[in-house]
């Protein structure tokens, strides 16, 4: 840990920072899967799916940033290179090989779903450490989580 000037005590910021640097290892695994999915998804609703995946990936990045940036202002170190996160990530293997739009859906709303799960679990975690800002920094997480995958879910549902 870094030195700094946050008056959280060194015990609560080295418990947010292993909470962040999971999530971290996730939500980057996350968008990886999610570009693979927005470059290779073929079918009659290609547009509209890979429009979306972008979308999704686009506001996963932008969450990548905030839990990297909270991770270093507590005085951590942010852990985003490719061979970290392959070895931390707690993400499902994206599937090899598919193409088709609605199996591409489904593997990214399985993959949303347990990150979501993951990160409301964090939101608890962080909150009975006593580090308020990143139980809402995972709480805003949570919500988009919980918005793109509504998007995503909806393609299923039509089906049933």
């Amino acid at each position: 840990m870094h030195e700094t000037r946050n008056d959280l005590s060194a015990k609560t910021r080295r418990r947010a920072v292993d909470l962040l640097n999971a999530r971290l290892a996730d939500a980057i695994d996350l968008a990886t899967q999610t570009k693979h999915a927005h470059w290779n998804v073929k079918g009659p609703n290609f547009i509209a799916l890979h429009e979306l995946f972008d979308q999704l990936a686009e506001n996963i990045e932008e969450h990548v940033d905030a839990i990297a940036e909270r991770i270093t202002a507590l005085g951590g170190t942010a852990y985003g290179t490719l061979s970290l996160v392959a070895r931390a990530t707690s993400l499902p293997e994206y599937p090899d090989g598919i193409i088709e739009g609605i199996e591409h859906v489904t593997a990214l709303a399985n993959a949303l779903a347990d990150f979501g799960r993951k990160v409301r679990k964090g939101i608890d975690t962080a909150s009975k450490f006593g580090d308020a800002d990143t139980a809402d920094l995972l709480t805003g997480i949570s919500r988009d989580a919980d918005k793109y995958l509504w998007f995503l879910e909806a393609h299923l549902q039509a089906r049933r």
